[in-house]
């Protein structure tokens, strides 16, 4: 009956034993991994800078995980101590007061008074070594950002820890673009070793990649003279170098071209959007639209004005403008139509006049009700920045969206005028407007739907438009007469013919400009044009049809 009991009182005797072996052992390990730290810690207190640098240094050696936040806190005069009892605080702003947060345990501690406090102070040689620390401890940060930043900045030392650090990282870095900086790194420290061969060495890995600080070192190298850092060195040295420029210069210009092709194909895409809803009424109507540049600064206008409705909702406001901006702009349009340009039909002269006077009319409507001066539109945050494919080759997003969205935006319109009925109805007005409405189509209508269609294309060029340009009132002066050209070059009326126009005309424009400017590059191209519609009056695409014909 006894021995059960018996046996608990063994069990907890022997459990309380092993508490009491345990915790004091707990205590002591969590003391001596804490030392060090709060011992560093404390060094910061001192008055010498001497003293508070070897401290820093202390901190970073210890590796304790709140290293990083105290040296960060240190360069940004963030850090501070109670002077009563020699507690360390971070001091941060927040709203209209402050807020302490105890450096050892990241509590946060009630309202205290500034007064009680004393700042750490750093000298401009402490934050230099403050610099360097934090990016040493940045290296092996799980966010790709912040561990390029911190190589980037480790990037000139040439210590031996730091060596041995950069083949560390490298054996365990993923990314491609962050290990290649690190052979970089290694390679322009082994320029410094006084054997020849693994100067060569350094060399032919310099020649791999496209990172400006190897190019740069290449280039001293190949062009020392005979007072040079590399006086000392033979012929064979020299002329690795010299090879090693060669071949990175060879790589360069395939990357520009590559780089000055996709700025064309941006360019023609924007031409794109801007000339194809022109294309469809001058086709149809053959209505010359002198007021379609405003449409498209109706489109930009309204991204605009989303986004001062909707201010926290940057991230969207494209998804709810383009859209909206089609609408609003396609409703402008048929509203012209309907009201002025369905009375000039067949007199060219008096709708070139009417639609230049609306053009000076929707001009003048931003500048009396939004503002005269030009209104920047946001990027959202996932069209910022740029896709880094190399070194020497980075492609910006906004750009890169509106080339794939100006594609859509023509597959669509394919898709309207070749399987819908309003598009069957515009390729018959198109071709013969007679026989079309001795069939039946209401004509007038399919002018007016297709004006509005045209023009809301034009208020989505717009949407695109603002992603990398300010918008203003004058916004579509500056591209009525690109997309003009575009028109004529194309074909007058063919969908195609825009596609291959814009597209032939952006790449060339961007090609002509670093020898000629923009100005004169533009110049060439209207002249290119004059001349070659006296061959081919009709454009690369000549309209098929009837009317054509007439």
């Amino acid at each position: 009956m006894h021995h059960p009991r018996r046996l608990m009182r063994i069990l907890n005797a022997v459990w309380l034993l092993l508490a009491v072996m345990i915790v004091p052992l707990a205590q002591a390990a969590t003391t001596t991994t804490a030392e060090p730290f709060s011992q560093a810690l404390a060094g910061l207190k001192a008055d010498e800078f001497e003293q508070k640098e070897a401290a820093v240094q202390q901190l970073a050696a210890t590796k304790d995980p709140r290293t990083l936040a105290v040296l960060s806190a240190l360069q940004d005069a963030r850090l501070y101590y109670v002077i009563a009892s020699g507690q360390f605080i971070y001091w941060d702003e927040q709203g209209s007061g402050f807020t302490a947060t105890a450096v050892l345990t990241g509590e946060k501690l009630n309202e205290m008074d500034q007064n009680a406090l004393a700042k750490v102070a750093v000298n401009n040689k402490l934050r230099g070594i403050l610099k360097g620390l934090i990016a040493q401890l940045n290296v092996r940060s799980p966010d790709r950002t912040v561990r390029l930043s911190a190589i980037n900045e480790l990037l000139g030392e040439t210590s031996a820890e730091k060596i041995i650090l950069f083949r560390e990282l490298l054996n365990e870095e993923k990314d491609e673009h962050i290990a290649d900086l690190l052979r970089v790194a290694i390679a322009l420290t082994d320029l410094n070793s006084t054997d020849k061969q693994i100067k060569i060495k350094a060399i032919a890995d310099l020649s791999e990649s496209l990172q400006p600080e190897a190019y740069n070192q290449l280039k001293k190298i190949a062009t020392a003279n005979s007072d040079g850092v590399y006086a000392e060195a033979d012929l064979e040295l020299r002329n690795a170098a010299i090879s090693a420029v060669r071949i990175i210069d060879t790589r360069l210009e395939k990357y520009h071209l590559i780089e000055t092709v996709f700025f064309g194909l941006s360019l023609g895409s924007i031409l794109l959007l801007i000339a194809v809803g022109l294309a469809i009424t001058f086709g149809v109507m053959g209505v010359i639209n002198m007021a379609h540049g405003e449409l498209m600064m109706i489109g930009a206008y309204t991204t605009y004005i989303v986004q001062t409705v909707f201010p926290h909702a940057i991230d969207y406001s494209l998804l709810i403008a383009i859209p909206l901006a089609f609408l609003v702009s396609g409703l402008v349009g048929v509203g012209i139509e309907r009201g002025v340009i369905r009375f000039l039909y067949g007199r060219p002269l008096e709708t070139l006049l009417a639609t230049f006077g609306i053009s000076l009319i929707l001009q003048q409507i931003p500048r009396t009700f939004i503002s005269a001066q030009n209104v920047t539109v946001q990027n959202p945050s996932w069209l910022s920045g740029s896709w880094v494919i190399n070194p020497a080759l980075s492609i910006t997003y906004n750009r890169l969206f509106i080339f794939v969205f100006a594609l859509l935006v023509f597959a669509g319109l394919l898709l309207i005028l070749k399987k819908t009925r309003l598009g069957l109805q515009v390729r018959a007005v198109s071709q013969n407007r007679a026989m079309a409405k001795a069939m039946g189509i209401r004509t007038e209508w399919v002018d007016a739907l297709t004006f509005g269609l045209g023009s809301g294309i034009a208020g989505i060029a717009g949407v695109a438009l603002s992603q990398i340009t300010n918008v203003g009132p004058n916004l579509g002066q500056g591209y009525i007469v690109d997309s003009f050209m575009v028109v004529v070059f194309g074909g007058v009326g063919n969908v195609w013919g825009m596609f291959v126009g814009s597209m032939s005309l952006g790449a060339v424009n961007k090609f002509l400009e670093p020898w000629t400017g923009a100005v004169l590059a533009k110049i060439f191209i209207l002249i290119f044009i004059i001349l070659f519609i006296q061959k081919r009056p009709r454009g690369l695409f000549p309209q098929k049809g009837r009317a054509a014909e007439g």
